[in-house]
């Protein structure tokens, strides 16, 4: 008789507990969970793009149509997903636009290759595909850019306009185009060519007055700090003062704060508290000394200092935020001293006019005509404080938009006209391709009109019939045609109505979709630890802790 096999043992790898998923189930699930971010931003993209009310859980509320900061303050869970808010970050970081348009991009790439899985198409196979289709794209990008010419500086300023204007087209402040746009530019245009760090463009929101009252400062602008009574006595107004800049206390120390010292005698007591008097004077003399007007420094500056240099026509600041303090010293020259001996004139920055000035409810310090000035200060004006907020994000992407436009300074037509450009150019070239290949290749060609169509979506427009006319244009020979969304065609030469883009807003955008939907879709496993998922999860305490602490604190109570 044949004996039975035995048995195999059952094999646990894994914490009892742990959720395992894969295959094809788990691929398609990703997706649809990147689909569902998708759905979130999508009303958001283009001029006449929604905004979104977020509030979080301490009850405050944001109101923003920024793809990357919708996604910031998305509690977003979904391991795949995460993904997406990745892309949406990395795109604000490089390039400062184009954040829903990724997002979007990659969920639309995932979303027509979705039947193909289904069918049991290679993830690899898919992957090769959208590899050679973004290649593709990027080499047509790079064939059709337009490169202006930065010799002629009027032509280059009105190009650096409009790339601006472009930009805050799907922004809250649209109405506002001309006067933000100029100011953007004079931003960009007071920074270092060589580096055009825009962290030293100074952003300060100031509630209360209209949009138009925004300003620009051409130097340092900080508000007032904590001053003390004789502030007020100190002079607020000065003509090519000299500055200095220090990291230094002028400020009595109560003696509990520092030490304990023990005196046999009221002497000794007298004698110690008239050094420390002497140290601080000592300070105050050699500051005098150096001829500054203005004396900034990011420690405290005490009353009695305050008082001293009052009495001498000093303006005095202490508790400047070291970011101002860095832009003070950058626009002035000079340096940041952490003593108040040795200082010489070449430490000393200057500047042709210091004051003091109301804007709105609050005191503003302003540091004009500056000789080394390499930075700047936007102060923004407007009723409720999210709108401002709204005002700063929209102004950082267009700020980020025309700093790469003055580094690159290629441009190519926005409004959809690219995406349709490279979608018609795409399929064209995925005829020529045998095999499975050729409809992964044209699915990616059918994604990249996600973003002309959801233009058209969100201006009330017929997306179809808007499409069909710009396919049959960039058929033949319109290839900066894009969505119009005021005329009453839709389509128009966006290039010849300079709604213009920097080519890596876009090349970046169409790379970092591929790559998101690429690493997708060669996921087929989510495993998740459940415990690790709990508040604060710790080790169990032994049988019977609780009941002998509890006793143990009784008894306590009881003898006291």
């Amino acid at each position: 008789m044949q004996r039975g096999l035995p048995m195999q043992p059952t094999v646990v790898l894994l914490r009892e507990g742990t959720d395992t998923s894969q295959g094809n189930p788990q691929l398609l699930s990703n997706i649809s969970a990147c689909l569902a971010i998708a759905q979130t931003l999508s009303s958001t993209l283009g001029p006449r793009g929604m905004d979104k009310l977020i509030v979080n859980e301490r009850g405050e509320a944001q109101i923003t149509n920024d793809g990357a900061t919708i996604l910031k303050l998305l509690d977003i869970v979904h391991p795949a997903a995460r993904t997406l808010v990745d892309i949406a970050r990395a795109q604000d970081a490089e390039i400062g636009d184009g954040t829903t348009s990724v997002v979007l991009l990659a969920a639309q790439l995932l979303k027509e290759i979705r039947g193909y899985i289904e069918e049991g198409v290679s993830p690899h196979i898919i992957m090769k595909g959208f590899r050679q289709a973004t290649k593709l794209a990027i080499e047509r990008v790079k064939e059709l850019q337009v490169t202006v010419d930065k010799s002629d500086p009027e032509a280059f300023r009105s190009l650096l306009l409009k790339c601006a204007s472009t930009s805050m087209s799907s922004k809250l402040i649209h109405s506002e185009k001309p006067f933000f746009s100029k100011m953007v530019v004079d931003a960009i245009e007071c920074l270092d060519p060589e580096d055009l760090d825009e962290s030293l463009i100074g952003v300060k929101k100031v509630a209360g007055g209209g949009l138009q009252d925004s300003l620009l400062v051409q130097g340092v602008a900080f508000k007032k700090t904590f001053t003390y009574a004789g502030a007020e006595q100190q002079p607020k107004h000065f003509n090519d003062p000299l500055i200095l800049c220090l990291n230094v206390e002028l400020e009595l120390k109560a003696e509990k704060d520092n030490a304990e010292v023990r005196v046999e005698a009221v002497s000794d007591y007298q004698a110690i508290v008239d050094a420390e008097w002497e140290i601080i004077y000592r300070k105050l003399q050699a500051i005098e000394k150096t001829g500054a007007k203005v004396v900034l420094s990011k420690l405290p500056i005490g009353d009695l200092a305050t008082q001293w240099f009052a009495d001498r026509d000093i303006f005095c600041a202490g508790r400047v935020a070291a970011g101002d303090l860095r832009r003070v010293v950058q626009a002035t020259g000079g340096a940041i001293q952490s003593t108040c001996s040795d200082i010489s004139r070449e430490h000393l920055g200057t500047c042709s006019v210091f004051e003091e000035r109301q804007i709105g409810g609050d005191r503003y310090n302003i540091l004009e005509g500056c000789p080394k000035a390499k930075t700047c200060t936007l102060i923004l004006r407007g009723g409720a404080e999210q709108f401002i907020e709204e005002v700063e994000r929209s102004l950082h992407d267009a700020l980020m938009v025309v700093k790469r436009a003055i580094k690159n300074g290629e441009v190519v037509a926005g409004g959809g006209a690219i995406e349709m450009e490279l979608s018609a150019h795409i399929r064209k070239h995925a005829l020529t391709i045998p095999g499975k290949l050729q409809l992964i290749i044209a699915a990616f060609a059918k994604a990249l009109e996600i973003i002309p169509r959801q233009i058209c979506d969100n201006a009330g427009l017929d997306s179809t019939d808007i499409l069909n006319k710009l396919r049959m244009k960039h058929a033949t020979d319109g290839k900066w045609f894009g969505v119009d969304v005021d005329g009453p065609t839709g389509i128009r030469d966006n290039m010849e109505a300079f709604v213009w883009e920097p080519s890596l807003v876009k090349v970046n955008a169409i790379s970092s979709a591929s790559e998101a939907a690429c690493l997708i879709l060669s996921v087929d496993e989510t495993i998740r630890n459940p415990q690790s998922q709990q508040q604060g999860p710790g080790p169990k305490a032994p049988p019977g802790t609780a009941q002998r602490a509890l006793r143990g604190r009784g008894r306590g109570m009881g003898r006291r």
